[in-house]
């Protein structure tokens, strides 16, 4: 049966209305020329503290950047109420490009990779002497993600009064990690204090280690007391400590260009992102004695090209040492 007779013009075809009411997709995206530039400073479900100009505003991502998510760190385009008055929100349209990315894994077996922070130039490896005892594969751990993500290592030693430092900078003499040694004496005169902040000034450094190594302490001392947090104790039983920072943070340090990133304690730092062949990058002295390796060569094998540029003398064999070290972590749990 027809519907419609034979000269039907399209005013008499009936159309079914749009019960939604919203408008049809489309693959343009607004520019968002009127954005303002912001840096993101904490994420917490779903909301985001940016400093913009001279004030925190709170914003969540706009639905246009899919699953794409802003970390601390991140410089971003913000549209909406900028005001950071109480009870506003804003909106993220844009996360510009990174200079730099530090990313852990749960584990060695874990695909699933965690952005830590984003545009960070130093990362600041936090370990107790004692109490609880140091885990030299956590740092080694450390180091490796360090160089994949093209950031500056710094060995931060807390605890001195309770051990000597000798043994564990021996360990990492050869690959000319800068360090500060911090007791707690020192931190509460404020002596260690001014060592470290000579390591941070001018630059974004994030602050890892895991619980109890007294990094959230170190990170009070050298703000300001209003953006303090709480800290915690180590376990007489276990020997772990307490998470007191469950977030990361971005604050900026007292007097100088540079930024403090503090993040959660951790108790195990993956490698599964990381791409063995880039580690090389971070030893310039071993780099040019690759190129007389065979294919794919793990740099630890019989016929590996870097035995014979050491023995020729243009690299120290403790530098050989350390690369093969870091690179076979990832075959190792945190806790050998």
């Amino acid at each position: 049966m027809r519907r419609y007779g034979k000269n039907t013009d399209e005013d008499d075809i009936r159309q079914r209305p749009n019960r939604k009411g919203n408008r049809p997709r489309t693959n343009i995206r607004p520019k968002h020329e009127e954005a303002v530039d912001g840096m993101v400073v904490t994420v917490d479900r779903g909301r985001l503290t940016c400093l913009v100009e001279d004030r925190l505003v709170m914003a969540m991502k706009a639905r246009e950047l899919g699953r794409k998510a802003a970390v601390v760190g991140d410089h971003v385009a913000i549209v909406g109420d900028l005001s950071g008055e109480k009870d506003t929100l804003a909106r993220i349209v844009r996360i510009e490009p990174r200079s730099s990315v530090l990313r852990r894994t749960a584990d060695d077996d874990d695909p699933y990779e965690r952005v830590v922070v984003a545009n960070a130039d130093q990362l600041a490896i936090v370990t107790a002497l004692a109490d609880p005892e140091p885990r030299p594969r956590l740092i080694d751990r450390c180091l490796v993600a360090a160089y994949d993500a093209g950031l500056e290592p710094l060995l931060v030693l807390t605890k001195s009064d309770l051990a000597p430092p000798d043994e564990l900078l021996e360990l990492y003499g050869a690959l000319g990690v800068p360090y500060v040694v911090t007791s707690r004496e020192e931190l509460e005169s404020g002596a260690a204090v001014d060592r470290v902040r000579k390591q941070l000034d001018g630059k974004i450094t994030a602050f890892v280690g895991h619980s109890g190594v007294g990094k959230t302490t170190l990170v009070n001392a050298l703000v300001s007391q209003e953006r303090r947090r709480s800290t915690g104790h180590v376990n007489a039983v276990t020997g772990r400590g307490r998470h007191t920072t469950t977030s990361a943070r971005a604050i900026p340090l007292p007097g100088s260009e540079g930024w403090v990133i503090d993040t959660p304690g951790v108790r195990s730092f993956g490698l599964h992102h990381v791409d063995p062949s880039r580690v090389i990058h971070a030893f310039p002295d071993l780099e040019p004695g690759t190129e007389g390796c065979p294919r794919a060569c793990s740099h630890d094998e019989p016929d590996c090209a870097l035995d014979q540029w050491v023995a020729d003398g243009h690299a120290d064999p403790q530098r050989l040492y350390s690369l093969r070290r870091l690179l076979a972590t990832r075959e190792r749990t945190e806790g050998d």
